[in-house]
């Protein structure tokens, strides 16, 4: 069955930068489109970034130009280079496949503070 596994979190100043990686399973990883999605306390989940099968990228306008998605078809990998993060950037980031729009990973959580 498909997995996603979330890591790379952690704590960051403001400026700072991060990068998420995901390892996905159960699937046939490079037929499907991927996505970073978020959480922050309070809020909707919302989706910062998406790569498609063709690499073509598409991005949240909150985080345009600071993030950047990207994908390992070899190693069935899915990243999210973060930099020059806010605390408005703090939330819980899930990977998602459109191969099962109803599967959450566990996440990994994201804190941005000095």
């Amino acid at each position: 069955q498909v997995q996603l596994v979330e890591s790379g979190g952690g704590l960051a100043q403001p400026g700072g930068s991060l990068t998420l990686s995901c390892a996905a399973s159960g699937f046939t990883f490079w037929a499907y489109h991927m996505s970073w999605y978020r959480q922050a306390p309070g809020k909707e989940r919302e989706r910062v970034a998406r790569i498609f099968l063709g690499m073509q990228k598409e991005y949240a306008d909150s985080v345009k130009g600071r993030f950047t998605i990207s994908r390992d078809n070899a190693r069935n990998l899915l990243f999210l280079n973060m930099t020059r993060l806010k605390p408005d950037d703090t939330a819980v980031y899930y990977c998602h496949s459109s191969y099962d729009d109803d599967y959450w990973g566990q996440g990994t959580q994201v804190t941005v503070s000095s």
